[in-house]
């Protein structure tokens, strides 16, 4: 239905900055919210941040200050420009986009395959 195409992840040292993208197609009429997710080795899935299609944000507080979401909403992409990184932010990291399918009317939501980030020391 709607496909999601992640890049940008790597091996970092602390203090660095990586840029995530994930660009969805597909049978879209329109994109609601878009967000990142990780997880870390041997620990749950949470939230990184989230992003409306008005380009209102919201930040775990783990990454406010340090990481900045956005979107390209012509390119159906969102972006994660993360800076100052730490070691506690590797993890695997997942886009996530909730849609309006183009050919019904219900809300869908999809997710990206994960890209591995490691922050060394």
């Amino acid at each position: 239905q709607v496909q999601l195409v992640e890049s940008g992840g790597g091996l970092v040292q602390a203090g660095g900055s990586l840029r995530l993208s994930c660009a969805a197609s597909g049978s879209i009429r329109s994109i609601n919210v878009m967000g990142w997710y990780r997880q870390a080795l041997g620990k749950q899935r949470e939230l990184v941040a989230t992003i409306t299609s008005g380009g209102r944000t919201n930040y775990a507080d783990s990454v406010k200050g340090r990481f900045t979401i956005s979107r390209d909403n012509a390119k159906n992409t969102v972006y994660l420009q993360m800076n100052a990184m730490k070691p506690e932010d590797t993890a695997v990291y997942y886009c996530t986009v909730n849609y309006d399918d183009s050919g019904s009317v219900f809300t869908r939501s999809s997710w990206g395959q994960g890209t591995q980030v490691t922050v060394s020391s």
